[in-house]
């Protein structure tokens, strides 16, 4: 279940809760939750998106338009929607690492960590990782890499398919 950071988290899962009811961490930290980030903080700015914007966000994929507007700074909601997903991002993953120990390493992959990696290195991303109170030191052991290869899920998944036919 998706757990809010802050007051502005909490009006989040108040909005996303009146559309879905039960809010993951899913509807929040994924391509889909991008853009419902964004929604909620259009509907809260209390104005509408530019023309251009609101065009794109229809013609195209809503939540690559709102990465890459925001990552280009060209939309002020984009870029504090973009914000809000790495922190929330790098909040899940902390949460995951200390759920699993990965003491090992933590591993982004799939299509949104190499399409934001300047994001991800802000520093954003590893504050909300780290600030789990008094388990920040056993977090800031454990690495953090991005998978830049967007099919590397594919290619893991062909070489266990051909492991196991070989068998």
């Amino acid at each position: 279940d998706f757990a809010p950071h802050d007051e502005v988290d909490v009006d989040l899962l108040r909005f996303l809760r009146a559309e879905f009811g039960h809010v993951s961490w899913e509807r929040v930290v994924s391509g889909p939750g991008l853009h419902n980030i964004y929604r909620f903080l259009q509907m809260r700015a209390g104005h509408a998106a530019p023309e251009w914007l609101r065009e794109r966000l229809q013609r195209e994929d809503p939540s690559a338009v709102v990465g890459e507007v925001g990552l280009q700074g060209r939309d002020p909601v984009c870029v504090e929607a973009l914000d809000r997903f790495v922190t929330l991002y790098g909040a899940q993953a902390g949460n995951l690492a200390l759920a699993s120990l990965a003491l090992a390493g933590v591993v982004l992959a799939g299509g949104i960590a190499p399409k934001i990696r300047s994001k991800l290195g802000e520093g954003r991303f590893m504050q909300a990782f780290l600030g789990k109170g008094r388990l920040d030191a056993l977090l800031s052991q454990i690495p953090v890499r991005v998978v830049l290869d967007e099919r590397a899920p594919l290619w893991g998944a062909a070489r266990v398919a051909t492991r196991m036919h070989a068998s």
